[in-house]
């Protein structure tokens, strides 16, 4: 029914306005018993969960909504519909901030991908806090994704980050450092070893003088060369944390469907979807034979089938996160996988 009648119509719509239209929707669905049935019924199906203990944390299973589809926490209890284990929320930075221009989101049919440049829009981590507290649900995984805000200078980064990490402690189960976005200017100088390193150590000892330490994941970009890549491998040694999410957006271009015309009318942004599928998977398995097997790599990036998900276990990954997949494939999506002998 997704791909038949929902997606021509919301596609018919602006990117972003689609969005809004289907946090609507799924809004709506989430306060009634029928309506939650029904939904369950023609778009969900049964998902046979295999809890998985991970980095401390029992995840009722492996598919995640990655970051940016709830970036001020409000539809929690929406997304639970659709079988999640986990979700992320964010990008969530100390002050609220408008994001970039609009149109700042855009679709690649041909690609079944999507360009965006929103620039960690969101309500500012105390508003965030906030609507975590008013969630229903309480049985899901929460992760906080946190960022800087694009007056921050990098050199005061480290700031950002612990503000967001201290706000939002008590009301999620894990954190991502997020340093990884290209739509924030200068952000991805961040990823280089001294800077990160001194943001991560700021981060490690804070939650080591909480009652109760969350686990530490790093979001880290498809577009970076093995040798950077070696020195994640390094940070994360020497950091201590728990994981790395592989990976955030592209900023790469090669090899697409759509036109060219179109793309530099497009103009910057982060490219997500099938384009990405192939590089965040290698990405995946170039970490995962450099890393000690308890440091968790969840595997995000251009999951469009149980197929793409399993790929990313195969190599590495113990947790995926979709969002792209979701656009163009549907909520049923989250089910296939779970539901799948090679993903379980």
């Amino acid at each position: 029914m997704y791909r038949l009648i929902i997606k021509p119509i919301l596609f018919c719509f602006s990117p972003e306005a689609a969005h809004h239209i289907t946090m609507a929707g799924l809004q709506f669905v989430s306060k009634y018993a029928l309506t939650r049935f029904l939904f369950r019924c023609f778009f969900v199906g049964s998902c046979r969960n295999k809890p998985l203990e991970v980095a401390g944390l029992t995840f009722p299973n492996v598919v995640g909504l990655a970051a940016g589809f709830d970036k001020n926490a409000k539809y929690i209890d929406a997304f639970a519909l659709l079988g999640f284990g986990f979700i992320e929320i964010g990008t969530v930075t100390p002050r609220p901030q408008s994001g970039n221009p609009t149109p700042r989101l855009f679709r690649l049919p041909k690609d079944r991908a999507l360009i965006n440049r929103m620039g960690f829009n969101n309500d500012g981590a105390e508003a965030v806090l906030n609507h975590l507290k008013r969630r229903k649900n309480r049985d899901i995984i929460i992760g906080g994704n946190i960022g800087k805000n694009k007056v921050t200078p990098n050199e005061l980064a480290v700031e950002d980050y612990i503000t967001c990490f201290n706000v939002l402690y008590s009301e999620v189960d894990y954190f991502v450092v997020n340093v990884s976005s290209p739509n924030t200017p200068g952000l991805r100088a961040l990823q280089e070893k001294k800077p990160l390193l001194e943001i991560l150590h700021a981060i490690n000892n804070l939650n080591k003088s909480k009652p109760k330490q969350k686990p530490v994941f790093l979001k880290i970009a498809p577009d970076l060369s093995n040798e950077q890549l070696d020195d994640i491998v390094s940070i994360v040694a020497e950091s201590g944390i728990n994981g790395i999410i592989a990976t955030n957006t592209t900023i790469a271009r090669q090899d697409l469907k759509t036109a060219d015309r179109k793309i530099e009318t497009i103009g910057a942004g982060g490219l997500s979807g099938v384009p990405l599928t192939r590089r965040s998977t290698e990405v995946i398995s170039y970490l995962r034979s450099r890393l000690p097997l308890h440091i968790v790599i969840i595997g995000v990036g251009g999951i469009h089938s149980y197929q793409d998900a399993a790929d990313k276990i195969q190599a590495g990954a113990t947790l995926v996160q979709l969002y792209t997949g979701l656009v163009y494939e549907g909520p049923s999506l989250v089910r296939d996988i779970i539901n799948h002998p090679t993903v379980r």
